[in-house]
Order: structure tokens, then sequence, then C-alpha cells
């Protein structure tokens, strides 16, 4: 990996799975922002309260976003466009965010724009948001690749998670003739089962007495290597041995919890696995948040080994001796 001495700020920061990738890859942030405060808590246990801010949407907010920098990241809200919502598009306000980072690159002119939202996007009202986004972006004077990669092909990690990333280049910097190549597929040896922890609160076990669908899950659940689901009136197995895509409302029940079979019982992920299964550290602090807070911060994130190795692209592309 090259050297580095580039800076970034992390919009839409969530518990900061840009910020790690970025700085293993020697890259210093320098701006940070999110609304949730349950994820500033994560965040700020994690990385300090130095440069965080609330909603950029807000003027003082964004205000205090630094002049010159080199890169900026966005994981930009998903609901608008994912296909477990109501795909209501830039008709939702959560969806207008892509024009609040219009107005800040008009404004700051980064060099690079790193952006990441749900596959859906790409089809999404038959491919006109996507294509008003490019039309937006190429009018703003920056060469556009985009690609949708999985987790599971792209990053070594269990998780059946496809995501769609932008990356952008400032013409006025490198040209119209520059090029990027995305990160190709490596093999995947992690298992579902290398994820898991040892020893694990009864909290996370399904039961008889508890769960009224309990003998469906019995019934179905055979495999100790893969995941399943419950689909509010089946059980839904992923024969992939993967472990299907985290999403934010995982921790709140319905047909979303991923479920695995043990030798100690059907149990739910533990918050813990969860973002083990987006690529975070266990050095990581999860604090003293309720699991609710912690499974949708882990769903909302991103994949930090697959972040790294695109943004180690991303250098070697602008690297003086690449160009």
């Amino acid at each position: 990996m090259q050297k580095t001495n580039k800076t970034f700020i992390d919009l839409y920061a969530g518990v900061g799975g840009f910020r790690l990738a970025l700085e293993e890859s020697n890259l210093k942030c320098v701006y940070t922002s999110d609304f949730d405060l349950n994820c500033k808590k994560t965040y700020q246990n994690n990385f300090g309260g130095d440069n965080f801010f609330g909603d950029v949407t807000i003027s003082e907010n964004q205000d205090k976003i630094p002049q010159d920098f080199d890169v900026l990241c966005g994981g930009l809200p998903c609901q608008p466009f994912s296909i477990s919502g109501k795909q209501l598009g830039f008709k939702d306000i959560r969806g207008t965010e892509f024009y609040n980072i219009v107005n800040i690159v008009n404004n700051r002119r980064p060099k690079v724009l790193f952006l990441e939202n749900v596959k859906n996007l790409v089809s999404h009202d038959k491919g006109k948001t996507m294509k008003t986004m490019l039309d937006v972006l190429d009018s703003l004077d920056y060469k556009v690749f985009y690609k949708v990669l999985n987790t599971a092909t792209h990053a070594n990690i269990p998780q059946n998670r496809e995501r769609i990333f932008l990356i952008c280049f400032d013409r006025k910097v490198y040209g119209d003739n520059i090029q990027f190549n995305f990160p190709t597929e490596i093999p995947l040896t992690v298992k579902l089962q290398d994820i898991l922890e040892k020893e694990v609160d009864k909290k996370y076990f399904y039961t008889k007495e508890k769960n009224s669908f309990y003998p469906l899950l019995e019934e179905a659940m055979k495999s100790k290597d893969t995941a399943y689901q419950w689909r509010r009136k089946y059980v839904r197995e992923n024969k992939n041995n993967l472990c299907p895509t985290l999403t934010a409302n995982m921790g709140t029940g319905g047909h979303n919890v991923p479920l695995i079979l043990t030798d100690d019982g059907i149990r739910k992920l533990t918050p813990r696995e969860c973002f083990r299964l987006q690529g975070f550290p266990d050095s990581y602090k999860l604090g003293n948040l309720a699991d609710s807070h912690l499974y949708k911060q882990a769903g909302n994130s991103v994949t930090v080994p697959l972040i790294k190795r695109i943004i180690e692209k991303i250098i070697e592309t602008i690297s003086d001796g690449n160009r």
C-alpha cells in the first residue's frame, strides 16, 4: 500500500465504517457528520469527539467543513431506494441528501467523491434516478465510475451484501482520461461459523415458551453451516451458506432477523457477530447501547474491508506515478 497524506470528510458517517477503512489506509479524517445521536455515541466512543458535527443539512454544521480536503465519503441514506422500503427516491426527503452533497461539492470542490448506496439505486424508477445522478455529477465536471460489489465476493466475509459504489474524479484536477479499476473478486475463505461468538447470552435464543412459531423453526433449521430467516409465515434457508444482507431493522424482530442453529439451540446473531460480518474488529467498542440500536448501526454500516480495498484503488489511481 502506498503512503499518502490525503484527507477526507466522513458524511452520513454512521458508526465509522468509512473512517476505519480510510484511516487504515493512512488518510486523515478532518470532518465527520451524522444526525443520529446513538451513532454519535458509538462513533465518539471509538474515535473521540474531535471534528464530529450533527446534521450536515444544517448550514452552521456545513459551514464547518474545511475548505480544502481530498476525498468526500458518503454512505447516502439508502431507504429511499431500497427494495425493503417504499422506493420513493427523490420524493423522499432522505433522497434529496444527494443534492446536499452536490451543494457541498459546489462550495468545497473535493478532488474525489466516494459514495455508497443499495444495489436497487441502479434500477430505481426504471433507471431514471441513476441517470439523473450521473448527469448531475457530469455537469459538475466529475468523471464517474460505478459498480455493484458484493461483500461475499470482494471482502472475504460470508454476508450476501450487494452495494453500488460511485467513485468520481474531478476532471479539473485529473483530466478526462483518468481511468479507475474496481477491486476484483477474491476467494471466500471465511465461513459463517468462523465469526460466531463462543459464549452467548440466553436472551438471543429462541424457545418454545417465547416464540409461537418455534416448531416451524425446529422443523426447518437442520444445518449449522448457514443462516435462516423467519419470513412471517415460513422459514427461509440461505442455501449459499452465507448470512443474508444485514438490515437496519433486524433488531426489531419481524422477517429480517438472521437465525442460526448451534449446539445450544436456535438463536439470532448477536450484535458483535453482526459487526464482525461488516468487517469491524473485536477491538471496536459497542458500548452500552440497547441491542436494537446496535443492530441498526451494523445493518446501516458499510463493510470495512471492502471500503479499504476500494480506497486503496483510489489512492493508486491518483498517485503521481500512475497518472
